[in-house]
């Protein structure tokens, strides 16, 4: 069966559409907003003679315009139909009363990765929180996390909340939007009128795509999001924006990879291999070479490794990307025990201060401290993250749609 999309749904059902007759309708978006033609979801929606009267915008932009993090986009008007369109990662991050008097219902459609630092997530929380604070509706037209089901990693710790925390959840959370989003209305006890419009045929558990249906086009939910590989991976590599480490910005295959001019690739994995092999089951590692054009170490050679979650070796339920970075990080720190693995407090994440990256991406400095404890072995990771593992799957059991 082909999986259709809540933006697919939504336009094939009258009686949906009918329920929307009469109201001022808002969208927030991004490239990956798209039905199963490749139609934009607000092209579709204004075809179909929904009043679209406001657009909201994401990180990267509406348009996915902007490539790196940290770069802010500005309000505009639209320049095909003329409605405003706010942007959600500017001068604002929480959208402001004059915005949420544009419109009576928004439509939330937003393709995530299924990762808690992922910044859409967040998003979904701020427009929750606006939405019940100016009693306005919230649809989410739900869409496939690409990263499955499995959940991994610690919880996010009390008072490391941020815009890449929105809550204690666990890194790599296995919620679609549509799920999320009554967690946050129930974890923070919010009045909204919220409504999820399900996917239909939507198997997170099928070969071969698991979490992405093999019939649908990829398209980048940001402009790093270049394939489902990468998707399945980010839980892991997303911790090396808070390293000295490359994570392949400024390459045709960012967020896939890591690795520096002065390290040993083979001597990384082969130590990776002795540390925890049990780690790296569910996909390859295989070193390579590397020169990225921009970002850190730009026109130096760097020796790397990239994460294979893909092809004869991946194992949706046994592959767990948090672990496999974090044995990166260690067997870094074991060949080159000086080695400044991580950036300092001068490098500003995510509207953050006087605090190491590393530790707002982890959500407070538990596997930082892991991996600069000589003494610490896998074991004691896995003894800090299997309750939370375990609690979170207990949290949500209730909230799974499909």
């Amino acid at each position: 069966m082909t999986v259709q999309f809540g933006i697919d749904r939504l336009l094939a059902d009258p009686a949906l559409l009918k329920s929307l007759e009469g109201q001022r309708v808002a969208l927030l978006a991004h490239p990956a907003s798209v039905t199963a033609d490749l139609t934009h979801s607000l092209d579709a929606l204004v075809a179909a003679g929904v009043n679209v009267t406001a657009v909201f915008g994401p990180q990267h932009g509406v348009r996915g315009d902007l490539q790196d993090n940290m770069m802010e986009s500005p309000d505009f008007n639209d320049p095909t139909y003329g409605m405003p369109v706010f942007s959600l990662y500017g001068e604002v991050r929480r959208p402001t009363g004059q915005s949420m008097h544009t419109f009576d219902v928004i439509l939330i459609d937003l393709q995530d990765l299924g990762c808690r630092i992922y910044t859409y997530v967040t998003t979904l929380l701020y427009m929750l929180e606006a939405a019940a604070a100016h009693g306005k509706a919230v649809w989410v037209l739900d869409r496939p996390n690409p990263a499955g089901r499995p959940v991994e990693g610690t919880l996010l710790r009390a008072g490391w909340e941020s815009f890449v925390g929105a809550g204690p959840m666990v890194m790599r959370h296995g919620l679609t939007m549509g799920e999320m989003g009554a967690w946050f209305i129930r974890h923070f006890n919010l009045d909204v009128d919220y409504r999820v419009i399900e996917m239909a045929g939507w198997k997170p558990d099928a070969a071969p795509g698991y979490g992405w249906p093999a019939d649908r086009a990829w398209v980048n939910p940001s402009p790093n999001a270049a394939n489902v590989n990468m998707a399945r991976a980010y839980a892991g590599t997303v911790m090396v924006e808070g390293a000295t480490l490359s994570e392949g910005r400024g390459t045709t295959r960012p967020l896939e990879l890591f690795g520096a001019p002065d390290i040993d690739a083979r001597g990384v994995i082969a130590e990776m291999q002795r540390l925890a092999p049990e780690w790296l089951t569910g996909c390859k590692l295989r070193d390579i070479w590397f020169e990225p054009t921009f970002h850190k170490h730009a026109g130096k050679l760097n020796s790397g490794i990239h994460i294979h979650a893909d092809g004869p070796w991946y194992d949706d339920a046994a592959f767990r990307p948090w672990r496999v970075q974090a044995l990166g990080f260690k067997a870094i720190r074991a060949l080159y025990p000086d080695y400044p693995i991580w950036r300092g407090t001068d490098f500003k994440y995510e509207y953050t201060d006087d605090v190491l990256a590393i530790d707002v991406i982890n959500g407070g400095p538990i596997l930082r401290e892991w991996v600069d404890d000589a003494g610490a072995a896998p074991g004691d990771l896995d003894a800090l993250a299997l309750p939370d593992e375990a609690a979170w799957r207990g949290e949500i059991s209730d909230l799974l749609l499909y």
